[in-house]
């Protein structure tokens, strides 16, 4: 395959200002990839020039509070609805009238929400490690479908998601230890899976338990960085990003619970969709774990053309298994989109 070229833009509004990054032919297929907490555009680079290179326009913005767009200053200013309206007008800025969608981690309610409200926009959806039906539905909705084999509603009251809690309860704490050594946190946290983890409980279920997802330490600890998943470039840009915004604007998003729930009760059909959707789930993703639990159960009974995938990874899917993952968006693509 030949180089591709990857450019960078902005797309500039009163209110919020949207960076992406874009490789392939103008005049190709729409596909917008959207990253999770706490990534960055870059998150998609072993995407973006394999999509391009098969004749795709392929777009990977740095989402609201992420990067070189806007970071907005109080919790509120996270909430779906308004993420929506920025890939809204990402998509305006290209000139086009739909895209298919591909989200993982927080990116996969976005293009859930924009499935949901605003089906004329979207092509196809695809989700890596998220079920539709889950996240964009709110904390409550999330707790519903835990495994209590997993997590005793004794020990765990909101299983794999008590660091969710913790968010609510300890903002402010959450952010600064997490502020103290950005790159520390990302080396801690962009690690391949591990089929030891299956059917124990999430390091995220012990974080408010602990008191932090640090415990009494005021920063993250230095670990050896993960070679397999992340390269020295690809931890600079991240911790350079995060040290330069913070993680305040990344951690909002999880502040939005109840506004979130409310904005998909106003789903359109009933929440049921009848485009093309993917999920492909990672086999060693112990937090959004979708094999053995109920997660993906409300997405199957919601969608009426749904392909799901499986790929031996954790849960930073489209970094640890470039390969498996290109293979099967392209596969669903091919038989299912264009």
């Amino acid at each position: 395959m030949p180089d591709i070229c990857i450019t960078e833009h902005t797309v500039l509004g009163q209110k919020h200002s949207t960076f992406y990054l874009a490789a392939g032919p103008q005049d190709g297929p729409l596909i917008i990839f959207a990253h999770g907490w706490p990534e960055l555009s870059i998150s998609w680079r072993h995407q973006l020039p394999f999509f391009a290179g098969m004749g795709f326009r392929a777009i990977a913005p740095d989402m609201r509070g992420y990067g070189r767009s806007t970071c907005h200053p109080i919790p509120n200013d996270y909430s779906q609805e308004l993420i929506v309206e920025d890939m809204l007008a990402l998509l305006t800025s290209l000139g086009r009238e739909a895209a298919i969608w591909v989200g993982h981690d927080l990116g996969s309610p976005v293009v859930w929400n924009l499935a949901s409200h605003h089906p004329e926009k979207c092509q196809a959806v695809a989700s890596l490690c998220v079920p539709y039906a889950t996240v964009e539905r709110g904390l409550d909705q999330l707790i519903s479908l835990v495994d209590r084999q997993v997590y005793p509603l004794d020990e765990f009251p909101a299983g794999q998601w008590e660091y969710m809690r913790f968010y609510e309860e300890n903002f402010a704490r959450a952010t600064a230890s997490m502020d103290a050594n950005p790159s520390n946190m990302v080396q801690m946290l962009f690690r391949g899976g591990s089929a030891n983890s299956i059917g124990k409980p999430s390091a995220t279920a012990m974080v408010r338990k602990n008191g932090g997802w640090f415990g009494d330490a005021d920063e993250a600890p230095l670990v050896p960085r993960d070679t397999e998943l992340l390269n020295l470039q690809d931890l600079h840009a991240y911790a350079s990003a995060l040290t330069r915004n913070g993680f305040s604007g990344p951690n909002a998003w999880y502040m939005n619970h109840l506004t979130n729930a409310e904005y998909a009760s106003r789903a359109l059909n009933d929440g049921r969709l009848d485009l093309p959707v993917l999920l492909i789930s990672a086999r060693y993703d112990n937090t959004c774990e979708t094999l053995t639990s109920s997660m993906a159960e409300p997405m199957r009974a919601l969608c009426s053309d749904m392909s799901e995938a499986i790929v031996d990874g954790g849960h930073w899917l489209a970094q640890e298994q470039p390969f498996a993952v290109n293979h099967a968006l392209t596969r669903w693509l091919m038989t299912k989109v264009i």
